[in-house]
């Protein structure tokens, strides 16, 4: 089991859904992902799920919560390593964006804040003290990609590499250009322009990815468990993909990486 003990700043590390169902939640990914779950009481969230693989003492994965505001819809937050919370909430404000919450001290395991981008997508940035972020990756039922989608595509590479150092560079994977975004050689993150495919009421959001082994199982599962999956699986050189919904709504893709075959 590949083991992660510390992140890079600007990676992602992290991987939060908001739901306005618990128990149904931690349902439908023990079902589709084979988490299981503890519950942890931190004096500023309340109550928080920390997923687990291969039983509730086995490493940390994810994290669920129940949302706090229910006019909000449920959605998974993404999380990036950052060396100093003031200095990313500088360079966030100081490149366009808002500050939504923060920062906060999350009991000893560390700090966080959260953002929305020009367009208003939201992630948030982890300053850790004992918890790193995911504990494993690599394999399935783990998060191993983040994806941006937004619009004004340009806006975001000036925005994110100022607030992260990314440099941009760009990817013909399907349809509309697809941008990988890079610290040094290696890619952290992706970004897709919402063209007019999309519903013209689709907002601006980042989505988190999971490692599975057949994508197409993997599809079929979610939807039995009752998701919707909003692009069926598909081929693209990194992998086999499929994008959906979960029962409360929240969205989030699944990826057989092209290594595994």
């Amino acid at each position: 089991m590949p083991e992660v003990t510390e992140y890079a700043p600007g990676t992602p590390t992290w991987a939060e859904l908001g739901t306005p169902d618990l128990e149904a939640s931690k349902r439908f990914y023990s079902g589709l992902f084979g988490w299981s779950t503890y519950t942890v009481t931190v004096d500023t969230l309340g109550d928080y799920e920390m997923c687990t693989l291969g039983g509730p003492q086995g490493p940390q994965v994810a994290g669920l919560q129940p949302m706090a505001d229910d006019t909000l819809p449920p959605s998974w937050t993404c999380f990036f390593r950052t060396a100093g919370i003031g200095a990313s909430a500088d360079a966030v404000l100081a490149a366009g964006g808002r500050e939504l919450t923060g920062p906060v001290q999350v009991t000893q395991f560390g700090r966080m804040a959260l953002f929305a981008d020009p367009e208003g997508a939201s992630f948030a940035v982890w300053e850790p003290d004992q918890h790193q972020g995911a504990e494993v990756a690599g394999e399935p039922s783990t998060l191993c990609w983040v994806e941006l989608a937004c619009r004004d595509v340009d806006r975001a590479r000036a925005f994110y590499g100022a607030v992260f150092g990314w440099r941009a560079a760009e990817r013909e994977y399907y349809g509309p250009t697809y941008t990988n975004f890079k610290i040094g050689d290696r890619a952290v993150a992706g970004m897709v322009r919402m063209d007019e495919q999309w519903p013209p009421h689709a907002v601006p959001r980042w989505t988190p990815y999971f490692e599975v082994a057949d994508c197409d199982a993997a599809a079929a599962l979610a939807a039995e468990l009752g998701a919707r999956v909003r692009v069926p699986p598909s081929d693209i050189p990194p992998g086999r993909f499929a994008i959906m919904t979960d029962p409360a709504g929240a969205r989030l893709g699944v990826i057989a990486p092209a290594r595994r075959r």
